[in-house]
């Protein structure tokens, strides 16, 4: 199978590289700067399950892209999605298969309306990774899976194929039927974590350690929950458990990507993670003012930062 990584940064560089390590056919789409780097110093990963370093891995700009991959991974963030889609739609053949690993579910829409419902699956990943000074690919802890399957709930032969590819290598691979149910827990959790570290700029041990912290991290858990709910999505109770006990666990230094990029004056997904969910709970007729502060307050950076 070939596969098209779209972005070789954290998380496209850590699964792509894995998958070189165990002889998949994985080619990186890249930039011209990245493309450089990759070239000079190679796919650099430091990770907990070992560190692996891939001279020169194959890699190729939007201008020389032909439409013969099987499966694009694109795990490119949400604000680049409209650049992402013009650079790999070359590469989309007739047979192509899309698998997104992006936050949210905003952007199942818009590769639908520029591919065909058909073609993309449903899929998440979990792992904490980041691009260090250096521009090597630094794994922050152990965890890293990845999740997907047909929207339909199929077990289906593709995704069969699919996850005969990606396996074997060092992280977890997930072929499920309810997707749309894991998609949709993963955001209630990513954005309930998102939210309360970004707006407090403080890991979920210390908001706990203070007044009022645990209430209002539950209460943005429920905001959200209500709207996965109202989406047909309830969150399961042992999905509840565990993100309750990841929340409220004391001295925890837990926190989410978005307060990161903050911290470093990066940019954030406030739309996606955020504000996609205050607009459905706007058409369900949700109240959700704890997300409204936390949308007020991303955006507000956002402007700051320009």
């Amino acid at each position: 199978m070939r596969i098209l990584v779209v972005g070789a940064g954290a998380i496209g560089g850590y699964f792509g590289g894995r998958l070189l390590q165990i002889g998949r056919d994985v080619t990186f789409l890249v930039r011209p700067r990245r493309a450089e780097e990759l070239k000079r110093d190679g796919l650099v990963i430091k990770s907990p399950h070992g560190d692996l370093t891939i001279p020169n891995p194959p890699a190729v700009q939007a201008a020389d892209l032909k439409p013969d991959y099987d499966l694009v991974l694109l795990s490119c963030k949400a604000f680049d999605l409209d650049d992402a889609i013009a650079s790999f739609a070359v590469g989309v053949g007739p047979n192509t298969v899309i698998l997104p690993l992006l936050n949210g579910l905003k952007h199942l829409d818009v590769l639908d309306a520029r591919f065909g419902r058909e073609r993309v699956l449903g899929g998440q990943c979990v792992i904490a990774a980041m691009l260090d000074a250096q521009r090597h690919v630094v794994q922050l802890a152990p965890m890293n899976a990845i999740t997907f399957g047909e929207r339909d709930g199929s077990l289906s032969d593709r995704g069969g194929a699919i996850a005969q590819a990606l396996g074997g290598s060092s992280f977890e691979v997930h072929q499920v039927g309810e997707i749309l149910q894991e998609m949709w827990e993963k955001w209630v959790f990513l954005a309930s974590l998102a939210g309360s570290t970004s707006l407090m700029r403080a890991a979920t041990g210390d908001i706990l350690a203070a007044p009022g912290g645990a209430d209002f991290m539950l209460g943005v858990v429920g905001e959200i929950s209500a709207i996965a709910t109202a989406a047909g999505h309830p969150p399961r109770e042992a999905f509840l458990q565990r993100t309750r006990g990841m929340l409220l666990a004391e001295g925890s230094k837990l926190t989410a990507s978005m307060f990161r990029d903050i911290q470093a004056g990066a940019q954030i997904e406030a739309d996606h993670v955020i504000g996609d969910l205050i607009a459905r709970a706007e058409a369900a007729k949700i109240e959700v003012p704890r997300l409204r502060v936390i949308y007020t307050h991303l955006k507000a950076y956002e402007r700051q930062r320009g």
